[in-house]
């Protein structure tokens, strides 16, 4: 099948999980970074008390993802993406009028569970249950709507804040998410099952067999791949997170900063369908010992930059990775495991992928506290980005795969 046929035939699904990815825009940190001043002003805090509330939601956010993830091996999309949207809804309502800095912690943790999580997951296990032989693609079009979030919400947003109370945006992102909803239900009038369960059932991993959740995380070979798996999440977490940071540190202005973020986003999209078609062209498993390596690259270029070009430069480098960590993971899930047990594979995934970006922006506050600012901060995170790689690479040579 042509690849115009194949998004003719398959529109309909296609849209649906680039609307989800879209509509989890509002509980990533790209989007809730935007406010990241207006709301340590508000609140009182610093760059580290906010780094620590920011972590202490999204590591509540990720424990529960390990078991809320797996109603997506249970429920049609149909039932649960509905729901997930709602979620995500009251999570931006209570952002717009929450006034309790001991709430803070319980309003991100709703965002994170509901954009970042459950939103996105349940798109993205569709499109890796749904589809086999074009897999690749299937993830890589629907993450457009991710792309499309990321590259023109922040400009949207940061420009409104010149004339909107903050709040009153978390007012609109909440409405945003519940307009989403019909538009969901009829995207999904004829969701693409039963039979594409019956047939992606046959979608076996690794040694031609369904790996359960249980032999997943019993497999050491899984631990030594975890470490570059997260190494994404957490630093362009941090990236996005410790945005005004960054800008004030180069001495730039942060809308400056933002309008560069549209070509990251055309440098993302580039990489992500270019790694959907060599995923279903050459699989995943090279492909995953060599993604991460741009964004080492690229906080090396970013550290050392003073201008906007550099940054342009630096943020490129950056999106290539971004793309290509938008399509490969979940093929390389579908791909190493199966398909009949994914939403619980998936959902330990998920928790650990919430867990580093946690981490990543609680500890660079905390290290921008302690005076050494994000800038100075990425050499050393180049060089763990780059073992990590290394020690991924390893252990698929190790275990043949």
């Amino acid at each position: 099948m042509t690849t115009s046929g194949f998004l003719r035939q398959n529109a309909r699904w296609l849209g649906a999980g680039g609307l989800l990815a879209f509509s989890g825009s509002y509980g990533q940190t790209f989007f809730i970074a935007i406010f990241a001043g207006d709301i340590q002003e508000s609140f009182g805090l610093s760059h580290g008390a906010w780094g620590a509330i920011y972590a202490l939601g999204t590591l509540g956010s990720a424990a529960v993802m390990v078991w809320l993830g797996t109603l997506t091996d249970h429920y049609r999309v149909r039932r649960l993406g509905p729901w997930a949207l709602a979620g995500l809804a009251a999570a931006c309502l209570a952002m717009a009028v929450n006034p309790w800095v001991w709430a803070l912690p319980l309003v991100v943790f709703g965002l994170r569970l509901g954009g970042q999580g459950m939103v996105t997951h349940v798109g993205r296990v569709a499109m890796a249950r749904w589809f086999s032989a074009n897999r690749g693609k299937a993830i890589s079009v629907s993450s457009l709507g991710y792309s499309v979030g990321e590259a023109f919400l922040p400009i949207l947003f940061v420009a409104l804040l010149t004339v909107v109370e903050w709040r009153a945006l978390w007012g609109l992102a909440a409405l945003l998410s519940l307009a989403a909803i019909p538009v969901l239900l009829a995207l999904l009038h004829r969701e693409r099952q039963p039979q594409s369960y019956a047939e992606d059932s046959q979608s076996t991993g690794s040694g031609g067999r369904h790996w359960t959740r249980a032999e997943v995380v019993r497999a050491p070979f899984f631990w030594a791949i975890v470490p570059a798996l997260l190494s994404t999440p957490a630093f362009v977490t941090a990236f996005f997170f410790q945005q005004v940071h960054l800008a004030a540190e180069k001495d730039i202005a942060h809308l400056d900063l933002v309008a560069l973020f549209p070509l990251y986003s055309v440098v993302s999209v580039l990489a992500m369908l270019g790694t959907g078609f060599l995923v279903d062209r050459f699989g995943t498993r090279l492909l995953m010992c060599l993604f991460t390596l741009p964004l080492a690259l690229s906080f090396i270029v970013i550290s050392g930059t003073e201008t906007l070009l550099g940054l342009a430069v630096g943020l490129s480098l950056l999106a290539v990775t971004v793309g290509a960590n938008n399509t490969l993971p979940a093929a390389f899930w579908a791909d190493m495991f199966g398909t009949r047990h994914l939403g619980a594979i998936k959902s330990v995934a998920m928790a650990l992928m919430v867990l580093s970006s946690a981490i990543g922006p609680l500890i660079t506050g905390l290290a921008i506290d302690a005076g050494a600012s994000f800038p100075a901060q990425m050499p050393l995170i180049s060089l763990y980005i780059a073992l990590s790689a290394g020690l991924l690479a390893a252990a698929l040579w190790r275990t043949g795969a």
